[in-house]
């Protein structure tokens, strides 16, 4: 099983080491000490972790009626029209995400920059790379 350092950890859950440290000391994520006595992180407790602190993050308005549940809450940082479509990029976080939608739903929802919006993915593929 892979076990992570306070460093990893961090860029994982896009937080600080310190940050990750003071979760530890807390008593809120469990660290253990590898072989070599440094503070380590079992990976399925780093996982349990990480969706325990997402959920009710980003909860879905109960005015939302919608079968989408991947969904990335963030601001527009780009948008680029055309006479039929509209590109829109939206920076969720650490993550950037592109749309491309009608030119009517820009202008209808005001869409522009500083917007902020919720980005709903759907799709019957998801692919999953290794670093």
């Amino acid at each position: 099983m892979p076990s992570y350092s306070i460093g990893q950890a961090a860029r994982i859950l896009n937080v600080s080491p310190e940050t990750v440290r003071r979760w530890a000391d807390g008593g809120r994520l469990r660290m253990d000490r590898d072989k070599a006595g440094n503070r380590a992180i079992d990976g399925a407790g780093l996982a349990a972790f990480a969706t325990e602190r997402a959920r009710g993050v980003h909860q879905v308005p109960d005015s939302v009626v919608t079968s989408v549940r991947n969904f990335f809450p963030g601001i527009v940082t780009g948008v680029v029209v055309d006479e039929v479509a509209a590109r829109v990029e939206v920076q969720c976080g650490p993550h950037r995400v592109v749309s491309v939608v009608t030119r009517e739903a820009v202008e209808e929802l005001g869409i522009e920059v500083g917007v902020t919006v919720t980005a709903r993915v759907k799709s019957t593929s998801v692919h999953i790379d290794l670093p």
